[in-house]
């Protein structure tokens, strides 16, 4: 507002102090018995306040949300019930410890797609040499395929439970169905949707709650890392680690939010640079942090229900889908056919986290792999715009589908699937730590120094985890 627009306000306002308006018909004496407005108290602004304050709080979750969501897709969910029925809450610290780490790579992957308008593959072809990116490509791609295959697995599975229909036949209608989601439903639809899957997280917090704990014992085991020498502890722990800081993670996030950017207009469909403000950075690392704490909840309340409900039962090996299932019996215990209800209810979550995790892995692979080649990628275009970008997703999503006809254990698929993704994020948080540090590419928006040593230290620890396991594996240890 220039200057003389002020003048103009404060003249009107004292014009209007000064001089009572005279309403026609209207008399003084009546003017005078109306109510002095400041004695009418007024509307509720505070609820209406709030519930604005809400709704743009929920408008700020996005990609952060979808990712930490994904986070937990059968695969977590089977290695951390593995780890709480095996090791009791003996890895129960690694969900404290890991929250800061997950939040600041993940923050690094949204801060370089935010800043360079590109996914994080598309950023090494144009920085790196032609060696690296290949490698980095065929990491994800080939952890993401795994990935895939034993997410349909688990889906296929865990509806066997309460439909009795051949596995074969589950795992190719949910692979149609993904398929079909990821490639005909348009962006804007298809996001509210896996905004909606994340709902289906809230089954094992309830559980936590109903089933009794020995909290004090839940707090040190929170707070004080417990450590065995083991193959089978470094096993699950690597497991724990690859699950929760996972290589499709780094991609999507990266991705997403430059399909973010182009959806609210900061950013040209044909790319350019991105329209970058502090605001937009602070309500970016907001959405991250408010979805890796939901990931975390969630890791944190499974790891509870199974050490509570199946090692103190002494069930003790998670083989089967019915296996885990049995964790979430004491949510319904009371209700006729308790432990048909919790079978249901955990088929609930499987299908839909699968069902959020699936077209989040396809899509993670196809971005890497369409970025390091220069094809047309998004899931903002439509199907015959970029044909290279859906027929990786297709590829991918059906490759997945065949390792279930190898004769694998979908439980087991799953926790080996979270030890490969450890493994194979080690390089990977590397190469984030450096990019998002250089100046070169970042900008004004490189890590601070708090930033480059989380990241610095996840790879150190992810590296240990993953050094140490194979150390006991070829020297024997138990």
């Amino acid at each position: 507002m220039d200057e003389t627009k002020h003048n103009r306000y404060d003249i009107c306002k004292m014009a209007s102090s000064d001089h009572q308006p005279h309403t026609p018909g209207v008399t003084a004496h009546q003017a005078a018995a109306a109510p002095d407005p400041a004695s009418i108290p007024p509307p509720p602004t505070k609820v209406i306040q709030n519930h604005h304050h809400f709704g743009r709080f929920l408008r700020i979750l996005g990609p952060g949300l979808i990712t930490g969501a994904a986070d937990d897709d059968p695969s977590g969910i089977a290695t951390y019930s593995q780890t709480g029925a095996q090791f009791g809450y003996g890895q129960l610290w690694t969900v404290l410890f890991m929250y800061p780490l997950m939040t600041a790579v993940q923050e690094a992957c949204a801060r370089i797609g935010a800043v360079t308008g590109r996914g994080i593959a598309a950023v090494v072809r144009d920085n790196y040499s032609r060696r690296i990116l290949y490698a980095v490509v065929g990491l994800v791609v080939v952890a993401n395929t795994i990935n895939i295959g034993a997410d349909i697995g688990a889906m296929a599975s865990a509806t066997q439970l309460i439909v009795p229909l051949p596995f074969a036949f589950l795992a190719i209608l949910f692979t149609v169905i993904v398929l079909i989601l990821e490639v005909f439903v348009s962006y804007k639809v298809y996001v509210k949707m896996l905004k909606w899957l994340a709902v289906t997280l809230l089954a094992y917090p309830l559980t936590m709650f109903i089933v009794h704990q020995d909290w004090l014992t839940v707090l040190r085991a929170l707070l004080v890392p417990h450590i065995e020498l083991s193959f089978a502890f470094l096993f699950i722990i690597t497991g724990v680690l690859g699950t929760t800081i996972s290589p499709y993670m780094f991609f999507w996030q990266a991705s997403e939010v430059v399909e973010d950017e182009i959806a609210s207009k900061r950013l040209a469909q044909r790319g350019g640079i991105p329209h970058m403000s502090h605001h937009y950075m602070r309500n970016l690392r907001i959405d991250n942090a408010v979805g890796m704490l939901f990931s975390e909840i969630t890791t944190f309340s499974i790891i509870v229900v199974a050490a509570a409900v199946l090692n103190s039962h002494g069930l003790t090996n998670v083989a089967t889908a019915a296996d885990a299932a049995k964790a979430l019996q004491p949510l319904v215990n009371g209700f006729p056919h308790a432990g048909e209800l919790a079978k249901l209810i955990f088929s609930i979550g499987i299908v839909g986290l699968g069902l959020l995790a699936v077209p989040v892995l396809a899509g993670s692979a196809s971005y890497a792999l369409s970025e390091a080649f220069g094809w047309r990628e998004g899931l903002y275009r439509k199907f015959k715009k970029a044909h290279g970008f859906y027929g990786v997703i297709t590829v991918a999503t059906l490759i997945g589908l065949l390792i279930n006809f190898v004769g694998i254990n979908p439980v087991k698929a799953l926790i080996f699937t979270a030890v490969f993704n450890g493994v194979a994020a080690v390089p990977l948080v590397f190469l984030i730590a450096r990019i998002s540090a250089r100046e070169d590419i970042m900008g004004e928006y490189k890590s601070g120094v708090l930033s480059r040593i989380i990241v610095g230290i996840t790879f150190i620890l992810m590296l240990l985890a993953a050094v140490t396991m194979f150390v006991t594996l070829f020297h024997g240890g138990g």
